[in-house]
């Protein structure tokens, strides 16, 4: 259940048709053309908006020729440029934006997917939880300078100044006369303008918005998604196409020694078998790994040939790869110094001073992302162009991936981006896409590689491995005096450069060296680790682990110290401030999420508010029933403030279940509570999930499990029964931050210092699986 409940209306496109009206129809009037010289950069012309946008690849852009067009009959058809995963930031809320500055009647406007291309859009990226926080001043400038240009058409119609007209819900107004003229007949005119220099749009006053903080939007593909009618990336069909599946090797740096065909060739249906070229990691990038494809007139008869293949690898240089030892290896680098990446103070002699030392360690293992709907890609490469469709988080950078692969200018590569069916960050990789285009390249007609559950949980590209330890020095009066954390994981920098084997600046940023706790001496250290598999970001990054320790460690401090544990935490937060790390953190080792400082920095205050909501809301110190526990964390990331409040109910077999979830959220200026809502009961779900079941393991180099009957994800018996989301409302005035991954890395910590609040018991490696049966 959510606190937040609305009724919502959507009216769904198809998108094919839209294209086509876009590509060839004289109806939609108001369409994209080349951008002129400055529109691209947004953010940039109200000063608030100053972001990390501009430093993004190919910045952002706020032409309404770009993303509006009018039909006569008065339709508004609004470009969506970023991916949509379902949480209904590309699709639903960034046109929003746009629909509410142009005073358009949304039950008026339609959506279209763009495809890939940064140089028209900006960027695509669909990651890092910046869709809302990059484009909502670009949006509404979009939206804005739209409203203007249609405001000058009819002024110019009726030869009047322009102070004597006024746009308002989908028509534009004639002060004096009281004549009105809808946006349809006022397109063609609107469209021959230039966009207006953006000093010159005026912005809607907030207390007029129909649409933004309304949570009156519904996602715009709801209905479809219902009924079975939206486009995902198995759907999409060409004339003559074929289906394959891949072999891969089973251990990442494998090669293909030899393989016999002889028997998937007798499948009915199997067309053709053959080797799929590969390059091995680490520092490959996206690349596939390569292996043996089986071609088949149905993806079925792929699969029951790939099953026949016989095929002899050579594992390489990982095939050694054994979990239990590295998890071993990442300890032992935990428990001596190692690469300093903050320093305030004098830890080690604030230790050696201190009355006490409290030590703990933590481990969180290899995740695999598991969306629900597998990689699959349909790639046609003919006649000096590629033509992709598939689900990625990345549109414009999967199509200069395929341009570079194939060697082909990037205009020639045309790249349409399906819905994802979940990405959580896997399908910013195309590996499966670049397959499909070596395949159709090779064959000369159009190939779709779909990818098993199997082929998705054991070809990934793993969110890392990783060990945490932490050490508190304690005075004689119980304040804590000094901290050291040190942390060893394989970096996601493996995966584009080979040897690199430490958490990079962008790493030990989410939640290590950016911890603002009221300590005087803090030290926080990497150890080397080096990637024996692909890693790569996964929802919240290594925001998972980090959060997981500190959290889990306040806890730990206030059962010392016998504290409430929600004291502890507010104690080591400390008075409302600005907690400025950054000449503590070793050099070029700073990272705010690449947002400026200035825009973002790390207020304490909004980090305790949030935990004293939801410690409120929670009813915090109400008396539970017998084997139920709370427990509370709270944590920023992606310039956002999260806490969360778990009640475990702990059975005396040890199965846990939850009754009910509190989360506090501050994001700053939010567009859609509703899709805010939403994705915080989301990350309450997959919370859930990877801190009960969530854990990939090697052993000979080869991950042990396959499917959701051993990399299990919560069932709907087993979710929260209740998930509470407290929105902190802002004005406009307050940077919109993160969303879509902020809510997810208190949760484990909070449910596991629930768990002890319950049973005594201390979990502190995940996931808590049987730790707790009896």
């Amino acid at each position: 259940m959510l606190q937040i409940a609305r009724t919502y209306v959507v009216e769904n496109v198809s998108r094919r048709n839209l294209l086509k009206g876009l590509a060839f129809g004289s109806g939609l009037v108001l369409m994209a053309r080349l951008m002129p010289t400055g529109a691209r950069a947004a953010g940039m012309h109200e000063e608030q908006y100053a972001t990390g946008a501009t430093g993004m690849p190919h910045g952002t852009v706020n032409d309404p020729h770009v993303f509006v067009s009018i039909a006569p009959d008065g339709t508004v058809t609004i470009v969506a440029a970023r991916a949509e995963m379902g949480t209904g930031a590309a699709r639903t809320s960034l046109p929003m934006i746009v629909a509410e500055e142009l005073d358009a009647d949304w039950a008026r406007v339609k959506v279209v997917q763009s495809v890939g291309n940064e140089t028209r859009y900006g960027n695509q990226d669909t990651d890092g939880s910046r869709s809302v926080r990059h484009f909502l001043q670009p949006m509404r400038e979009c939206g804005a300078a739209a409203r203007l240009m249609l405001e000058m058409a009819a002024a110019q119609r009726w030869g009047v100044d322009l102070s004597e007209v006024e746009a308002r819900n989908h028509e534009v107004m004639n002060k004096s006369s009281g004549a009105r003229i809808g946006y349809g007949d006022l397109a063609a005119a609107a469209a021959a303008l230039a966009m207006p220099p953006v000093d010159k749009l005026t912005f809607k006053d907030p207390s007029k918005y129909r649409y933004i903080g309304t949570g009156n939007v519904q996602i715009v593909d709801l209905y479809n998604i219902t009924v079975g009618k939206a486009g995902y990336g198995a759907d999409h069909r060409e004339p003559g196409q074929v289906y394959a599946v891949i072999a891969r090797p089973p251990v990442v740096g494998g090669k293909l020694v030899s393989f016999d065909a002889s028997e998937a060739m007798k499948v009915p249906g199997v067309d053709r078998v053959l080797a799929v070229r590969g390059w091995q990691p680490p520092g490959t990038k996206f690349l596939p790994v390569g292996g043996v494809a089986v071609v088949a007139r149905n993806t079925g008869a792929a699969i029951k040939g790939r099953e026949a293949l016989k095929i002899v690898w050579d594992d390489g240089p990982n095939k050694t790869y054994d979990s239990v030892a590295y998890r071993a290896e990442l300890e032992s680098a935990t428990r001596s110094p190692g690469q300093v990446v903050r320093n305030q103070g004098d830890a080690d002699a604030a230790m050696k001073s201190a009355t006490r030392v409290i030590t703990a360690e933590y481990y969180i293992p290899h995740l695999a992302h598991a969306a629900m709907e597998p990689p699959a890609a349909l790639v046609h490469v003919a006649d000096g162009q590629c033509e992709a469709w598939a689900p990625v988080q990345s549109p414009g950078g999967t199509r200069d991936d395929l341009a570079k692969l194939l060697n082909l200018p990037a205009d020639k590569v045309t790249l349409h981006t399906t819905l994802l069916g979940g990405g959580f960050g896997r399908k910013s990789k195309c590996d499966y896409v670049l397959e499909a285009a070596l395949l159709s390249k090779e064959l000369g007609k159009p190939v779709q590689v779909q990818w098993t559950r199997e082929d998705d949980i054991r070809n990934s590209f793993y969110h890392a491995v990783a060990a945490e330890r932490i050490e508190a020095g304690v005075d004689s009066s119980n304040k804590v005096v000094a901290w050291r954390h040190r942390s060893a994981a394989p970096t996601i920098i493996s995966t584009f450069k080979a040897g690199a084997d430490h958490q990079a600046a962008f790493e030990v940023g989410m939640g290590l060296v950016d911890v603002p706790f009221d300590i005087a001496n803090i030290r926080c250290e990497t150890g080397a680790a080096p990637a024996h598999t692909r890693i790569g970001w996964f929802r919240s990054v290594y925001n998972i682990p980090h959060g997981f320790a500190v959290q889990s460690f306040v806890a730990e401090l206030a059962h010392a110290l016998n504290r409430d544990p929600k004291d502890m935490l507010l104690e080591l937060i400390g008075p409302p401030r600005i907690a400025d790390v950054r000449s503590t953190v070793a050099k070029d080792m700073f990272w705010d999420y690449g947002e400026p400082w200035d825009s973002y920095p790390i207020d304490t205050g909004r980090l305790r508010h949030v935990a004293e909501v939801a410690a409120d809301q929670a009813g915090w110190g109400r008396q539970l029933p017998p084997g139920h526990g709370m427990g509370i964390a709270a944590h920023r990331s992606f310039v956002s403030y999260v806490a969360t409040v778990v009640e475990v109910a702990v059975a005396k077999d040890g199965t846990i279940s939850v009754p009910r979830v509190d989360t506090a959220i501050d994001c700053g200026f939010h567009v859609n509570p509703e899709r805010v809502a939403s994705q915080v009961e989301g990350a309450a779900i997959m919370g859930l999930t990877l801190a009960k079941y969530g854990e990939i393991t090697f052993r000979d180099g080869r991950v042990q499990q396959s499917n959701f009957h051993d990399y299990q994800m919560v069932r709907m018996i087993d979710a929260p029964a209740l998930t509470k989301v407290h929105i902190v409302q802002h004005p406009f005035e307050v940077h919109a931050s993160g969303v879509g991954e902020p809510p997810l890395p208190p949760f484990a910590p909070a449910l596991c210092n629930a768990i002890f609040a319950a049973t005594g018991k201390r979990v502190r490696s995940l996931p808590i699986g049987s730790q707790l049966k009896v």
